[in-house]
């Protein structure tokens, strides 16, 4: 009886032994999954970062000067002496110039480049 009980021990520790090292291989090729996973959502991130915030800071500064522009509008219209209606009459009158003057412009760029000549001759 104590040799049977002997081999049933054994056996059982073979068992065991079998599913721990099972077990170990399993943790491990998770554990190596995961590692590449979350290597390749670094990289990704990193990738986004640089395109985002990468050395040319061209659009950050486009961005931020605009920021800067609307705060200084709002600011001057907050500050202004005049009134509301005063103040919208006189920008739209400025806008209007300066598209004016944007028209004329690239009217004239577009007559000279049709005609061929500068002095319309």
């Amino acid at each position: 009886m104590n040799k049977y009980l002997r081999s049933i021990l054994r056996t059982a520790m073979y068992v065991i032994d079998q599913f721990d090292s099972a077990s170990s291989n399993l943790r491990d090729h998770v554990s190596d999954h995961a590692d590449r996973v979350s290597d390749r959502l670094s990289d990704i991130a990193d990738r986004g970062h640089d395109i985002i915030y990468g050395e040319d800071h061209t659009l950050r500064h486009i961005l931020l000067f605009a920021a800067g522009v609307g705060v200084g509008v709002g600011a001057g219209m907050l500050l202004a002496p005049t009134s509301g209606e005063e103040l919208r009459s006189n920008m739209r009158n400025k806008v209007q110039d300066i598209g004016d003057r944007v028209r004329d412009r690239v009217s004239s760029e577009t007559q000279r480049r049709t005609t061929g000549t500068e002095g319309g001759v």
